[in-house]
């Protein structure tokens, strides 16, 4: 009975978070970016570091969320595989591989280097033919790979829903 109601409140809130998660990524790809694409490449550049400096000074709620939705993912795959069968089972299994290896490795493998790489620039300092080779080089990529977190991310939170209804 515990592992049951353990296993549902970590479903739920895997559920949440994550979605809040595809939130986020989908709002960079849809809203984001494209904004910051109108700027030109110094301002471009520096309102991407400024924002990004948020995230890496472990913003706390940024980080309940984005550190939740895996921990919590994880534990309700964890507690499902005693609680569910069959389609329910591969479902939930699915969110998981399909958010951890789609989602969360690019961000890890990808994303957040081109980051770190973006931090160590002194916008200020490069000379603009340099600052557009920057932002080409951080821009294509880094949407690109963004696109592809979206995806698999929201795959994961349909996959989530339907498996709570099923629960």
């Amino acid at each position: 009975m515990i592992t049951r109601i353990l296993f549902q409140n970590s479903l739920m809130l895997a559920t949440l978070l994550t979605t809040l998660v595809t939130g986020f990524i989908l709002l960079f790809a849809i809203v984001v970016m494209p904004g910051l694409g109108k700027l030109p490449a110094a301002d471009f550049l520096r309102a991407f570091q400024v924002m990004d400096r948020v995230i890496q000074n472990n913003q706390p709620l940024f980080m309940v969320v984005w550190v939740g939705s895996v921990v919590t993912l994880l534990m309700a795959t964890v507690l499902g595989f005693s609680q569910l069968g069959g389609v329910a089972r591969l479902l939930l299994v699915g969110a998981a591989v399909s958010f951890i290896v789609g989602t969360q490795a690019p961000t890890r493998a990808v994303n957040i280097p081109l980051n770190n790489h973006l931090q160590t620039l002194t916008i200020d300092g490069l000379p603009e033919q340099r600052q557009m080779i920057e932002r080409e080089q951080f821009e294509r990529r880094w949407n690109r790979w963004n696109v592809i977190r979206t995806i698999f991310a929201s795959s994961s939170s349909v996959l989530l829903i339907v498996v709570l209804r099923m629960v």
